[in-house]
């Protein structure tokens, strides 16, 4: 269950439909550990930043910011603004818990004689993932994504990680999914 989520867009007069009745503001957000997507219903005269991070658990006194969850969307449902905020959000929850996702690099096993795990990142082939086998056999475990990055010479793998989630989110052909709870 996730307990905090990263805003992406931030609707004060809640979705423009024809209905002229009473609109609630609205938010769009990410869930930090399963990579949710909610639409929140705000605190009346809460200040909401985008790209933020809010808690949205069940203990009350810790919401300070937002009232409860209204429901969860899908990635199509998403306001533009929210999916242009999206790629930054992930980002952002990629960076602040890298030991979780350097486990991904240190841990990834084939997933069949001609496939490994490691291919399923977007932009990464055999020849990087030999590398990175060579490496973690070589050297043991990476420590965090610069040890990673300096022993394999992969720019940013923490972008790679990024885009696949990304993907999962947007992608529903996924046959796989490596970090988005479906």
């Amino acid at each position: 269950m996730e307990e905090y989520a990263y805003v992406l867009d931030y609707l004060s007069q809640g979705i423009p439909t024809g209905n002229f009745g009473k609109k609630e503001p609205l938010c769009y957000a990410l869930g930090d550990e399963e990579f949710k997507l909610f639409e929140l219903v705000p605190k009346a005269n809460a200040v909401i930043n985008i790209g933020e991070r809010v808690y949205i658990g069940k203990d009350p006194a810790k919401r300070t910011i937002i009232d409860h969850v209204k429901r969860r969307v899908g990635p199509s449902e998403l306001t533009h603004g929210a999916v242009a905020e999206l790629e930054y959000c992930v980002n952002e929850i990629v960076l602040s818990n890298q030991p979780r996702f350097i486990r991904f690099f240190n841990e990834a096993e084939p997933i069949s004689m001609r496939k490994h795990l490691l291919e399923e990142l977007p932009g990464l082939g055999k020849k990087t993932m030999t590398t990175i086998l060579d490496m973690r056999a070589k050297n043991g475990p990476f420590k965090d994504f610069k040890d990673l990055s300096e022993r394999t010479a992969i720019k940013g793998p923490e972008k790679l990680i990024s885009a696949r989630i990304v993907l999962e989110l947007t992608d529903n052909t996924m046959k796989r999914y490596l970090f988005v709870s479906k």
